[in-house]
């Protein structure tokens, strides 16, 4: 434990720390200018004494319009650079020239020989005599009285010769391979033969489709119908073909 010492009762002098000095802007005298040219008096609530207006200072024609520099003062930035502009043609009239044609009988004559116009063709819609232009309604036949009327259009005079040449090609292909004897022709009884073999064999498998049971309820009952609905239908095509097509070509 320490001991106490004289030198404690020797009032000591309480030293004050010293502050930092305050921060102040570089920009504040620039801030407060800024701050008070932009005011302006009476700005919101208007004038305590309004001037009476005078006399002289009325409302004038144009002195609102904003005031445009003069033309002549005005110059564009490449203006040194243009070229000069186009002289203008000399339209000025020759003087002194004189006529001896009479406008009175000349236009007497054009009147007399000119061709009188037609009349605009109308039409009434209403009990008033409402009038309308015809040409525009529809109602005038226009389109018979042109040229191309009537006539075949070149898309169908164009399929038509394609179909043609194919036809001719298709005769000579044929005629080509009878002159090698590797196709003939089958003559109309041959033809009908055929034709009635089909037809027979058609009601025949029809008979026996018309007997199978309703109910195909096992695999072999739908195997055989669908089976018989194929031929039937394979006939039916040929049956078609034979019929439609009078001349048939066969391999020897």
């Amino acid at each position: 434990m320490e001991m106490p010492s004289f030198f404690d009762l020797i009032p000591v002098e309480e030293v004050k720390k010293q502050k930092q000095p305050r921060y102040v802007s570089k920009f504040k005298q620039t801030v407060k200018q800024e701050y008070t040219e932009k005011r302006a008096n009476h700005k919101t609530m208007g004038q305590a004494k309004v001037p009476v207006p005078t006399t002289d200072d009325f409302l004038k024609k144009r002195s609102k319009e904003p005031v445009l520099p003069d033309k002549t003062e005005f110059k564009y930035p490449d203006e040194d650079r243009r070229r000069p502009i186009v002289p203008a043609k000399d339209n000025t009239p020759l003087m002194g020239l004189k006529t001896n044609k009479n406008f009175i009988t000349t236009n007497a004559v054009q009147n007399i020989t000119s061709v009188p116009k037609a009349p605009q063709k109308i039409y009434c819609d209403t009990r008033i005599g409402d009038k309308n232009h015809l040409e525009p309604s529809g109602l005038e036949p226009k389109y018979i009285h042109k040229k191309e009327y009537g006539d075949t259009p070149k898309y169908l005079v164009k399929r038509k010769e394609e179909m043609q040449k194919a036809q001719e090609e298709y005769d000579a292909y044929i005629a080509e391979h009878f002159r090698r004897g590797a196709m003939r022709s089958l003559t109309e009884d041959e033809r009908r033969a055929i034709l009635e073999g089909l037809q027979s064999n058609w009601e025949d498998i029809h008979d026996q489709y018309q007997s199978l049971s309703v109910v195909t309820d096992t695999a072999p009952k739908k195997n055989r119908k669908e089976r018989m609905e194929a031929q039937m239908k394979q006939l039916e095509r040929d049956i078609e073909t034979f019929e439609r097509h009078k001349v048939i070509y066969i391999a020897n």
